[in-house]
């Protein structure tokens, strides 16, 4: 008898054809297309972060929530995060959670994450194009467009 393993497999199914994939132009593309998604019965109770996977396009290929945290903060695992990414051949994410307070500023913990996960995408030739804080109220902040990514 020899020995046994488990077998692995990786999946990604597109349900949406690639022609009609969302296209990011803009940080107020990715921020209302991540309001609309977001569950707004808990936008302003538990902070969530998610990333937004593109393609070479910009089009949006989906939006995997890797976390969910308490009232002021969410663990987020590399790892888990980058299993996504190269899961599905991303070659381009945007970074995103939300404030439940409201309050538009990026804490230095958030300027940190952002920091690790872009050394780790460099390392896959993967591009981290912005790093969204979405509030309750729709109203967004933009590492990119503020100059802090």
């Amino acid at each position: 008898m020899g020995t046994q393993v488990n077998e692995i497999h990786i999946r990604y199914k597109e349900r949406i054809p690639a022609p009609f994939w969302k296209q990011i132009k803009s940080s107020k593309d990715a921020a209302e297309m991540l309001y609309q998604t977001w569950n707004t019965d808990t936008i302003a109770v538990h902070e969530s972060f998610k990333i937004v996977l593109l393609n070479n396009s910009n089009k949006v290929k989906g939006i995997y929530q890797v976390s969910q945290g308490g009232i002021t903060g969410t663990l987020v695992d590399l790892r888990i995060l980058f299993a996504v990414v190269l899961k599905t051949l991303s070659v381009g994410i945007l970074l995103a959670h939300n404030h439940p307070s409201g309050k538009l500023q990026a804490s230095q913990p958030d300027k940190d994450i952002t920091q690790k996960i872009q050394r780790a995408a460099k390392l896959f030739d993967v591009k981290v194009l912005d790093h969204i804080i979405i509030a309750p109220n729709g109203d967004y902040f933009s590492f990119a467009d503020q100059g802090v990514l």
